[in-house]
C-alpha cells in the first residue's frame, strides 16, 4: 500500500490484538492488486442487546487507481459478528472478492455470466425489513430490505418479478443486490 493503513476502532477500546489481524489481512490484500493506494478500516459495535452480545460492524475503504471499493458488513442477521474476528474476517473476504474482481476487470479478464438468478416476490414482512422470493424451481429466497437496489422496499409488492444475487446465509439461501425487473424485460 502507498499510504499506511488507517484502522478505527469507534465507541470501544482499542484491541492491539485485533489491530494485529486486521495488518495481517490488509497485507493479503496487496497479493490481489499491486497498486493499493489506501485501506481505512473502522471497526465498531452495532447495538446493545439485553439477550445477544455486542454485534459488529466493519467497514473498509480501499482506494486504487480510477476504483474506490467499499464493504461494510451489516451485522443484524449475522450472530457470528458477536465475535469481533469473524467479523474482520467476513468483511476482508468480502473485500478479497471485490478486488479480484476488480482486478480481472481491469486485465480483461471478465467472464462472461449466465442471466442472474430471478423469481417473484413471494412474502414481504416490512415490520422486520424482509421479504422472500420464490425462483421458478420453487426454492425461497430471503432477502433483507437493504438487498433492494434503485427501488422502494415501502412499495414492493407480492408478485413483484426480480432480479438478485445469491449467497449462502446462516439460515439458508440468501439474496443480495435484488433489482426489480421491468415489465418488458425478457428473463432468459
Amino acid at each position: 500500500m502507498q499510504l499506511p493503513l488507517q484502522i478505527t476502532f469507534r465507541h470501544m477500546e482499542k484491541s492491539e490484538a485485533m489491530e494485529a489481524a486486521i495488518r495481517k489481512r490488509a497485507a493479503q490484500l496487496d497479493q490481489f492488486h499491486d497498486k493499493i493506494m489506501s485501506c481505512r478500516v473502522v471497526v465498531e459495535p452495532h447495538h446493545q442487546h439485553k439477550h445477544k452480545g455486542n454485534l459488529f460492524r466493519i467497514r473498509i475503504d480501499l482506494t486504487t487507481p480510477g476504483k474506490e471499493l467499499v464493504v461494510s458488513r451489516e451485522s443484524d442477521l449475522h450472530q457470528a459478528h458477536e465475535d469481533a474476528y469473524v467479523a474482520v474476517r467476513d468483511a476482508f473476504d468480502a473485500m478479497r472478492r471485490q478486488l479480484e474482481d476488480h482486478h480481472r476487470r481491469q486485465k480483461g479478464k471478465v467472464k462472461t455470466h449466465e442471466a442472474p438468478p430471478h423469481g417473484r416476490v413471494s412474502q414481504l414482512v416490512p415490520e422486520e425489513n424482509y421479504g422472500r422470493i420464490e425462483t421458478p424451481l420453487g426454492l425461497e429466497i430471503y432477502f433483507h430490505r437493504n438487498s433492494l437496489v434503485n427501488g422502494d422496499f415501502d412499495k414492493l409488492e407480492i408478485g413483484a418479478e426480480v432480479r438478485f444475487s445469491e449467497e449462502k446465509g446462516e439460515q439458508g439461501p440468501k439474496a443480495t443486490s435484488v433489482s426489480l425487473i421491468g415489465k418488458h424485460h425478457i428473463v432468459g
